[in-house]
This record gives C-alpha cells, sequence and structure tokens, in this order.
C-alpha cells in the first residue's frame, strides 16, 4: 500500500493481468443533511465548497435547498473537522455510511473467472466489468440469433467500441423502436445490471409473456448497456466513484465531461459547471463527446420511428419528464405524468419501493444538456430518466443483494411504459373488434331491410 499526502492507493489485480492503483476511500463517510434555514444553507454551501467535499445529492452547492435532503462524502481526513464544524453550527446530521470502502469492498464480486459460459451461466446478480459484458453482448446475440443482432455505434474517447443490441422479432408490419440506455454515469452501476436484466426477461419471457409478446409484433427494442465505457471501466480499475467519461482538458490536467450535461438540450445554460475537474463539466460544446455524438446522430437517424427514449440512472428513486432546463412543460406533459404514474404505481407494487414522478427542474434539480430533454426536443414523444434505488442509504454503492429487486421492479415499470406506448400507436385488438362489429352491424341492416322488403 502506497500512502500519499490525503490520497491510499493499493496495489491490485483487477483483471487478470492487469496491475492498477486504486484510488482507496478507507474512513470516508456519507453524511445526510437537511438544512432548516438559509443560513444553514449558506454555510452549507460554503462548508462543500472550501473543503471541496464530494457532493452526492445534489450535485452542485447552489441547488443545496431548506428542507431537502443533502448528501456528502467527507474524506477520511475531514471527518471530525466536517462533524465539530455541524455541531458548531447547530446543524443536524446522520451518517449514511460509515465507511464508504467497507461497503465498496461488499458489493464486489467475490469472484471473477474468464470460464463461466456466457449467457447461460451469467450471474445477472453481479456487477459485470466491462471485459465481461463486451462477451456477454457478443454471446446473447449467438445464442438468440433469430431475435437479437448486435450493432456498432461508435467509437470511445478512448478508442473503444460501442455497441448496441436491437431486439426485433420478424415481422412485415412496419417496426417502431423503443431506445434504453444505460451506464451514462461511471458509478452508477446498477444501471448496467438493469440493461442486461432487461435483455434476459425479455427473451427469456416473450413466447411465454402475452404482454412482452405483442408490443415485440409491433417495437424493436434497441439497447445500449453501457454508454460511457471508459468511464466505467476506470471505475473498475482506478476509481469506484468516478462519474463522467475520460476526455482530457487544459493539457490533461484534467479529465471528464458529464456527458449527460453534453447533449444539445439548452447546453450549458443552467445546473453545469465549465470547470473541468467540476463532477457537472459540460464538455467545450454541445456533443463535444465522442460517446453523445454517437449516440445523437443514431437516434436523428431513427428519430421518426423512435416513440420512447428511456435512460437509466442512479440513484434516489425517481420517475423524471422532461424538462431540466424550464419549468415549462412540454406539450404532452399530462400523459407523460400519467404514464409515469402508473409505472410508479406498478413498481410500488412489487416490493414498496416509492418512487416520485415529474420533470426534473421541478422535483429534483435544473439541469440542461439532458439526453431526456434532447430526445424530447427532437420529437420524441415519450422520454424519461429512470433514477434507480436508493434514497441514499448505499447511495451510488448499491449492495449486490438489492440487484435482484431492483432489476425485478424495474422491469414492471419499464414494461408498463412501453405497453402504453405499443398499445397507443398500436391498438390494433380494439380496432380490429371495431371493425369486426361494424361490418356485422352493415351485415344483419342489409338482411333485415331484404328481410322487410
Amino acid at each position: 500500500m502506497w500512502l500519499f499526502p490525503g490520497i491510499i492507493f493499493s496495489l491490485g489485480m483487477l483483471i487478470p493481468g492487469k496491475l492498477s492503483l486504486k484510488l482507496q476511500y478507507d474512513g470516508d463517510q456519507v453524511f445526510h443533511i437537511v438544512p432548516e434555514t438559509f443560513q444553514q444553507v449558506q454555510h452549507l454551501q460554503h462548508l462543500c465548497s472550501t473543503l471541496l467535499l464530494d457532493l452526492w445529492k445534489p450535485q452542485l452547492p447552489e441547488d443545496i435547498r431548506a428542507g431537502e435532503d443533502l448528501h456528502i462524502r467527507v474524506p477520511a481526513s475531514l471527518v471530525q473537522e466536517v462533524k465539530d464544524n455541524l455541531d458548531h453550527h447547530m446543524i443536524s446530521y446522520k451518517v449514511l455510511i460509515p465507511d464508504v470502502q467497507e461497503l465498496m469492498d461488499q458489493s464486489m464480486p467475490k469472484e471473477r473467472s474468464s470460464h463461466r459460459q456466457v449467457p447461460e451461466g451469467y450471474v445477472y446478480t453481479q456487477y459485470h466489468p466491462m471485459e465481461e459484458i463486451y462477451q456477454w453482448m457478443t454471446q446473447i446475440q449467438k445464442s438468440n440469433s433469430e431475435l437479437v443482432t448486435q450493432h456498432y455505434l461508435g467509437k470511445t474517447i478512448e478508442n473503444r467500441t460501442m455497441y448496441y443490441l436491437q431486439i426485433s422479432q420478424p415481422s412485415e408490419k412496419t417496426k417502431k423502436i423503443i431506445w434504453m440506455d444505460c451506464g451514462i454515469h461511471a458509478r452508477e452501476w446498477i444501471s448496467p445490471a438493469f440493461c442486461q436484466w432487461f435483455v434476459k426477461e425479455i427473451l427469456q419471457n416473450y413466447k411465454s409473456d402475452p404482454k412482452i409478446s405483442r408490443f415485440l409484433q409491433n417495437l424493436d427494442l434497441y439497447v445500449l448497456p453501457v454508454l460511457n465505457i471508459d468511464g466505467y471501466i476506470y471505475s473498475w480499475e482506478k476509481d469506484r466513484l468516478w462519474r463522467k467519461n475520460r476526455s482530457p482538458h487544459m493539457n490533461g490536467t484534467c479529465y471528464g465531461t458529464d456527458l449527460n450535461r453534453n447533449f444539445n438540450s439548452s447546453w450549458g445554460s443552467v445546473g453545469v459547471s465549465y470547470n473541468c475537474s467540476s463532477e457537472t463539466f459540460c464538455g467545450s460544446g454541445p456533443e463535444s463527446e465522442p460517446e453523445t455524438r454517437a449516440v445523437a446522430q443514431l437516434i436523428e437517424r431513427k428519430k421518426s420511428d423512435i416513440l420512447c427514449y428511456l435512460t437509466i440512472h442512479s440513484y434516489g428513486q425517481y420517475i423524471l419528464t422532461p424538462y431540466g432546463f424550464t419549468t415549462e412543460p412540454p406539450s404532452n406533459s399530462e400523459e407523460l405524468m400519467h404514464v409515469a404514474e402508473k409505472a410508479a404505481s406498478v413498481l410500488m407494487g412489487k416490493y414498496g419501493t416509492s418512487y416520485k414522478v415529474g420533470s426534473t427542474s421541478l422535483i429534483l434539480y435544473s439541469n440542461s444538456g439532458s439526453s431526456r430533454d434532447w430526445a424530447h426536443m427532437i420529437g420524441i414523444p415519450f422520454s424519461y430518466t429512470f433514477e434507480l434505488r436508493d434514497n441514499g442509504t448505499y447511495g451510488f454503492v448499491l449492495p449486490i443483494d438489492q440487484i435482484q429487486p431492483t432489476c425485478e421492479e424495474t422491469m414492471l415499470a419499464v414494461t408498463t411504459i412501453i405497453e402504453y406506448v405499443d398499445q397507443k400507436y398500436f391498438p390494433g385488438g380494439a380496432v380490429m373488434l371495431t371493425s369486426g362489429s361494424l361490418g356485422l352491424s352493415l351485415c344483419l341492416n342489409v338482411l333485415l331491410t331484404w328481410t322487410a322488403s
């Protein structure tokens, strides 16, 4: 173990054949604070900015508000100082995570095996490094070649290949598209875990589940399991809490752009930072990053066929509708809310997990450049962000024993949205029934008229 001022690194083997220096968080704590007054808000904003504390919720000091949850990660070296400071200013707090590193260690898979059979022996209740996700994508296509194709999307800033999966049941009908992406923020490991779970559930159940069988007749599913591949790999190999991509800035003195603030939806206007060291750095311009550009170019080409855009994040337990950069609602706001509330209700019915529903700017915080807002702005009628479990007890380090229940309840919510979209644009059964009833009525009228004459 090597010790530098304020930072501890350990020499470890994370992937067979690779050595890495991995940032450690031993003794770091996550605090939960609900400021009660404007003076407390001001003090906390100053404290977080001065000590450069890691805000988990919200993401910017200026978004700290009275009566709203504040989650901050405090380095071990500052824990006592921050506690004394809060006590001195009579600001109540509780410790959500007493040792961040201990929780991280518990969330890591117990073993990595390069010989595991994929997908037959693939463990969906564990987090997987990118190497295994690449392998899973290849094998899931081979094992389901009648339904699944793997498509090239683009290259990352570090020249890694981005692929998405298309799940498409052969049909003579004109098909529309549901888009889903996961892993836009590297540290939100439960997000890629859900994308993989979603694909598994569709493929295992499409023949036996009438709901899935029905919407696959009309809709193709496009699934991007990890959007921010470089950042995700970095979160496994170097820094578990890394959020952004890995694009260099300022001649390599700082790295990374927040990809969900890099889309062309009122880019750079609110809820962002122009400091490349910030977690919310929005990049040098809209779609300045190859990852966002690759997604945007595909979506632009397909936008007339895409009915729903779903982007999966964590944490907080929200289903968010457009917009984040304005309080002005979209034209179909009532319908978006109705569908989201229905999804949240179904989700809650599984394990009692409560989700808040609403536009980002009204129930969370203001931000610009999000993919959800951009997708709706270019004409995709249904666009949602899911912020998965939890409410902050574990935050970005969700334990592996919560992967399955999180995925199960989210699956119900997502398929509820897809089913609604399917029935709206492909009413099928109802139309056939109405046509049949109309035909029967006409036949009866003709028969009665002939009999009367």
